[in-house]
């Protein structure tokens, strides 16, 4: 059994991406700014979006839902890679390591459905403005979010499970700052072959897929706010839209980076920069991309705010 093998040893080692020089004490204060920054903006968009009663919209409650998905996903590997750089600890037990898989992969894949869920609600707004009330309703859009969740789930379930049924009798030391399920296979003494053929058609469902999705509704999109005789309509139209698809571009060309390829052809120190790019830096742009710079959500920033401090 693969278990067996584990019983002596059960930790593993995570190597970092950091030593104790100048720079990178320098690059780790950043790293830590960066992901407080991240925190705090995304757990002002969910607190927004939940009190002010005018963003109660089907596209601000999906945002709501991303900011969700970004918060728990820096939790999931900030924390564990700030402590260990700064006790010195580079040990993960192996419960451990199988939580941060199955929360981060669940968290990425729920993240690719629900970025088509968006697609799908711009698509609504723009080309059947109309029906968007009776084809966006509460219900609908509770399915939608629901749907993603679970479905990202469950992959990550399976990902953790399939990870941990390998053995790992030999190094177990692992090339990254948290436990990356790629990186687990490269060290294992099984045969991961037949596994890692069976992830790349996964990764086609699980973001090959919903990108197909995203690009089929934005096209249509596109077509309808070229044909709009207001200028203004198509600005808005254009802003809201080129913001998606700029954390799409960032996100979905990450993620394919890192899960689309065979282990034989991995360097990690590649995948630990890209990793950092859409566990860190792109929670971080997701706020000032997509709500920040919007004005409606300025004004439910000075109204919440304003009645926190004038104590109403």
């Amino acid at each position: 059994m693969a278990w067996e093998n584990q019983t002596f040893n059960p930790d593993f080692i995570l190597l970092g991406i950091l030593d104790y020089s100048p720079t990178h004490i320098l690059l780790f204060s950043l790293v830590l700014g960066v992901s407080a920054v991240a925190f705090m903006g995304n757990t002002i968009m969910v607190l927004l979006i939940y009190l002010d009663t005018q963003l109660h919209t089907p596209m601000y409650f999906f945002l709501s839902q991303l900011s969700l998905m970004d918060l728990m996903l820096i939790s999931t590997t900030v924390p564990k890679m700030a402590f260990n750089y700064l006790s010195g600890s580079k040990s993960i037990s192996m419960a451990g390591c199988a939580t941060q898989i199955l929360f981060y992969t669940s968290l990425l894949s729920c993240e690719c459905f629900l970025l088509a869920v968006m697609a799908y609600d711009r698509y609504v707004a723009i080309c059947h403005p109309l029906r968007y009330t009776s084809l966006m309703s509460p219900q609908i859009c509770g399915l939608l979010t629901a749907s993603s969740w679970i479905l990202g789930s469950t992959d990550g379930v399976i990902d953790a499970v399939a990870t941990f049924s390998f053995s790992y009798c030999g190094s177990r030391e692992i090339a990254h700052f948290f436990c990356d399920f790629p990186f687990l296979l490269s060290i294992s003494c099984s045969d991961t072959s037949t596994f890692e053929e069976v992830l790349f058609y996964c990764c086609i469902i699980m973001a090959v897929f919903p990108v197909a999705i995203i690009i089929t509704y934005y096209a249509r999109v596109i077509l309808a706010v070229i044909h709009m005789g207001s200028g203004e309509g198509r600005r808005k139209a254009f802003a809201t839209c080129s913001s998606h698809l700029m954390v799409v571009g960032l996100y979905y060309g990450a993620v394919l980076f890192i899960y689309m390829r065979p282990t034989s052809n991995r360097s990690p120190a590649q995948d630990r920069m890209v990793s950092i790019f859409y566990t860190i830096l792109t929670p971080t742009l997701n706020p000032i991309i997509y709500c920040l710079r919007n004005k409606e959500v300025a004004r439910a920033f000075l109204n919440v705010f304003g009645k926190v401090k004038t104590g109403e």
